[in-house]
This record gives structure tokens, sequence and C-alpha cells, in this order.
């Protein structure tokens, strides 16, 4: 049975004007599958022919015989036709086995992509687009993919900026594609043409949430209590209290960061040797390795199990900005 496609080997294939008659997009990374939807709506289809040849259906709104006349239908002033039916994941059993027919001989000048949140490939459509080797599966990056795609992303925006700079926005922003892709468009804004490197990221991640979070996790590695409690609070002003789990989030990853950083380093290991246990670029790793050495091993037992407690408190409705205080007044003692 083939593998599942990737979103890579898709744009590929774009690229050379070859898309297969049929697609299942899938996976948990919307924003890497909505920016592939995008770049085959603008490529696919001549600009001038688009309103003839590009239709937009949503599975629980209309019926597969329609979907089906239409993709069956010749292009008008156009080799192509690009169809896209969202919310396949909506469409009865039945329904998605009345495809099965089409796509086992589907019309070569149309592209039929169908686009489903939810996957079961115990059904038989979902079946039947992984043996005809059309299931695209857009995966979450691991942390070693995000940097390559920072980088790849910012040569699209025409953005100059070096590898030191792209390991440092990732260690503000996270892995979140959606959000790395609005500094990256805040950096090409303002520097346009010039070498982005950490100053630059710094210059606009100041001005940015983000930076705040940064600030925090910063300060209690640091175990700087006073410090940690006033970036808290600015960062709980600004963001609400719907992010007291993401900030919860972060501060379980910056201590598990520690907690990896120290044991290595207590049984003798060098910055290289951390780096490669913790999958940090070298120049983040002396950073975490310093900050280490203010917390003993006992310390990060007693700093998991009071995030365990304060993530319960959290999802039981307790006040956010109490629960936090309390605990990075805890961390930091």
């Amino acid at each position: 049975m083939p593998g599942d496609l990737t979103p890579e080997y898709v744009l590929k294939q774009l690229e050379k004007g070859k898309l297969s008659p049929v697609y299942l997009f899938y996976g948990p990374n919307e924003f890497r599958l909505e920016r592939a939807l995008s770049r085959i709506r603008e490529t696919f289809i001549p600009e001038t022919s688009r309103d003839f040849n590009l239709q937009i259906f949503y599975g629980d709104k209309t019926e597969p015989a329609d979907i089906m006349d239409t993709a069956r239908s010749l292009p008008f002033l156009s080799h192509n036709r690009l169809i896209i039916v969202r919310r396949t994941e909506s469409l009865s059993p039945a329904a998605l086995e009345s495809y099965i027919p089409y796509l086992e001989r589907p019309v070569e000048s149309t592209c039929l992509i169908f686009v489903s949140s939810k996957t079961d490939f115990k059904r038989k459509f979902y079946r039947k687009m992984r043996e005809l080797g059309q299931a695209v599966n857009f995966k979450k990056l691991s942390d070693r993919q995000v940097i390559p795609w920072i980088k790849k992303t910012a040569k699209e925006l025409d953005l100059n900026i070096e590898d030191e700079a792209c390991a440092y926005l990732q260690q503000l922003v996270g892995n979140r594609l959606m959000d790395l892709h609005a500094e990256l468009e805040k950096l090409s804004l303002r520097y346009g043409e010039k070498v982005v490197g950490l100053e630059e990221v710094r210059a606009v991640a100041i001005f940015s949430r983000i930076y705040t979070v940064f600030e925090l996790m910063d300060e209690v590695s640091f175990k700087r209590r006073g410090e940690s409690i006033s970036v808290l609070n600015r960062l709980l002003e600004e963001e609400g209290s719907d992010a007291s789990l993401k900030v919860l989030g972060m501060l379980n990853r910056q201590i598990r960061l520690l907690w990896q950083a120290k044991t290595v380093s207590d049984k003798g290991g060098r910055a290289a040797d951390v780096s490669r246990k913790i999958k940090l670029p070298s120049f983040l790793v002396s950073r975490i390795v310093q900050q280490s050495k203010h917390w003993k091993t006992d310390d990060f037992e007693r700093a998991f199990h009071l995030m365990y407690k304060a993530d319960g408190l959290l999802k039981s409705g307790a006040h956010g900005r109490m629960v936090l205080e309390n605990l990075v007044f805890s961390l930091c003692e």
C-alpha cells in the first residue's frame, strides 16, 4: 500500500503543472494545509479564467452528485478545473462511498481536493484515497524542522535572515507556524533587503507579546522572583486570562529544558552534549546551562509537582492570575 504524500511533494508537482486528479488533504497542521491550498488556487488556474474553473464546496451543504457532475465538466477557457471540498469529515459513510466510482475513474483535467479535519482510514472512502496514494498528511513540524521552515518562508518573503536569528525567533515564538509567519512578515516590512540578525529580531520582538513570554521564561529560570512576578502580570494584562494554560505549558517546557541540561552537565557533559540532548542551537545552550546552575535536583521534582497542581486548578476554573502568581513565586524560591 502506498504511503501518504508530503505537502512538499504536492507543491513540487504544482510547480511542474502536474497535479493529480484527486487528493485528500488532512492532518493537524492547519496553517500549512491552508497555505498549500492558497498556492494551488493561485497557481493551478489562470487568474483570467479562475471564476469559471475554481469551485469550493462544503461537504455538509452540497450533494455528492452535484460535486461529481461539476468535476466531470470540462474546464472553460483553461486546461484545468480545480474543485475543493471542505468539511469532508461531516459526510456520512454512505455519502463518502458514493465518491468511490469517481475516484477510480477521475477526469484528468479536474483536480478534486477533499479537505478533512478528521480521518478514519477504516472507512472505505479514506482507505481508497490511501490505496490510490493520494492522501496528503499535513503533520506538525518537529523542533528540528522548524528552523528550515523559517528560512524557506523568509526566502519566500524576500527576507534575508541569518541562521542564529532563525533559531532565536523559534525560541521566542515556539513552533506555531502562524505566529512565526506573522513575525517574519513584520521583519520583512521593517527591514526589507537588509540582512536580519539577532538584534533585528530582538528589536521587533520587544514590541510583541511573545517577547514578554520569553522574558518570563528567562526570569523564572534565573529564579528572580520580583522580576518574574512583574513580567507575569504585564503578560496577563496583555493576553488576558485565556493565556494561563499557554503560560503554564511554556513554563513546563522551559523547566524540562533546564532539567535535561543539568542532568547532562552534572555527568560531565559539555555544551555540545547538552545541545544534542535538548536539541537547541549552541548559542542558546550556554544560557540554559548557566540558568540550570540555579536549580538543584530536588527543585525539579518539586517544580513538576507544583505545575501538575496548577494545571488541575486552572482546568477546574480557578483564577488564572492567582494560580500563576503562586506558581511563579514558588518556583523562584
